[in-house]
């Protein structure tokens, strides 16, 4: 059995043999569905889930499968590229369950295409992992089958004020700017409340429209608003864009924060020089010390693993949080003991387990609990965390006077 399959489109009658195996053998594997972001905006999201899929499929099946019940089954991951378009997503989430029979889905990059994929996975009952999707409002609509191990989004602004309030005495005037899209713009609104809520003056507040190839008058207005705090929220080419523009205008502040920017290897690894000094929150990162269940039992083992198969590039958090979401299933299945839609997801809704990524435990909503998350810093083209004391590793550094 395969560790991982891309799958193409079946004749009728290639479907109905499939159908007939199914029937035998569907309880003899444990099968993911993933539709990935293989190529168009997201790719370079949709590679980053890949590569940890892929790892850990390889690790769990080297050590004999998963356990579920008294038995020790491997595991399969079924992918399928949707280019990057959200419908798209929830065409091949629909085939990965109707046609491809997976137990789980996981979840494509993005709090927008979750939504739709998790849509898909209520209808059919089958469970959804979503493990790079924090917008409150994609778990606000009562799917008892979306789990998520991001913190909420508000939990990353709150700290990211209080924690600037206090390391910059004089930070009064904030400016933002947030993609209109589901996750950058939830976080734009949530920056305004922490910031107004914690008395702030926000002196600026727009959003840009997706695919947005010029942020000059945007970045010129920031600029005239005299903002101590310039925060912009966007995936990895918009904010690589904007700051290159921040620079061409000559337009900055003592604290720029972007989400998610830095905490990505190839935002600084494209902006050099203009990553200094830039920002961010994560969820995740390397230098925590988690000890708990799975394939990687501790952050240094997953960091190895990693490391081993990257050619030396730290992992982020996208990696992080969807090995994290991995290793938490095999503690799921062992629970459930067995592939039924439904005894998984019970087993998900009690899940309390600690893992290499830190705890997993969901709310309600089918959120991950809130806990101190990573406030981090590029200084000297390497990622340095700020906060929480427990990991950081340097002080934040003023971006200009």
């Amino acid at each position: 059995m395969p560790t991982f399959s891309i799958r193409r489109l079946a004749p009728a009658a290639a479907f109905l043999a499939a159908l007939q195996v199914h029937a035998v053998s569907a309880e003899d594997v444990f099968k993911i569905g993933a539709p990935l972001a293989l190529t168009g905006g997201l790719a370079d999201e949709g590679l980053k889930q890949q590569r940890v899929y892929r790892m850990w499929a390889e690790r769990v099946n080297a050590a004999g499968g998963v356990s579920v019940g008294d038995r020790m089954i491997p595991v399969e991951i079924v992918e399928y590229d949707y280019q990057s378009d959200g419908p798209r997503a929830g065409q091949l989430a629909e085939r990965l369950i109707t046609d491809d029979r997976v137990h789980v889905i996981m979840a494509p990059f993005g709090s927008g295409h979750t939504v739709i994929t998790a849509t898909v996975g209520e209808r059919y009952r089958v469970p959804t992992i979503a493990c790079v999707a924090s917008s409150e409002s994609v778990f606000a609509n009562d799917n008892r089958y979306l789990f998520g191990t991001l913190s909420p989004n508000a939990n990353m602004t709150d700290v990211m004020t209080a924690f600037l309030q206090e390391n910059v005495p004089d930070l009064t005037r904030v400016a933002v700017l947030g993609r209109d899209d589901v996750f950058p713009k939830s976080m734009a609104e949530a920056t305004v409340r922490a910031a107004e809520a914690a008395g702030l003056q926000v002196v600026y507040n727009a959003l840009y429209p997706v695919g947005t190839m010029d942020h000059s008058a945007a970045v010129s207005a920031i600029g005239a608003s005299n903002p101590d705090w310039i925060y912009i929220t966007g995936y990895t080419q918009d904010l690589i864009l904007a700051r290159r523009q921040m620079d061409d205008l000559g337009v900055t502040a003592p604290v720029v924060t972007m989400v998610t920017g830095p905490a990505y290897q190839e935002y600084t690894d494209a902006l050099g020089s203009l990553a200094e000094g830039v920002t961010s929150s994560s969820w995740w990162h390397h230098s925590t010390t988690y000890e708990g269940v799975g394939a990687w039992p501790t952050t240094v083992s997953f960091y190895e693993d990693f490391l081993a198969v990257s050619g030396g590039v730290d992992p982020d958090y996208v990696h992080g949080s969807c090995a994290g979401a991995l290793v938490m299933l095999e503690d799921v299945l062992a629970r459930a003991g067995s592939l039924d839609g439904e005894a998984i997801r019970d087993a998900l809704a009690a899940t309390d387990v600690m893992t290499f990524y830190g705890q997993i435990s969901f709310g309600e909503n089918g959120m991950n609990q809130a806990r101190d998350l990573p406030i981090i810093q590029v200084q000297d083209r390497e990622i340095k965390v700020l906060f929480p004391p427990s990991i950081a590793s340097a002080d934040l550094r003023i971006v200009a006077e």
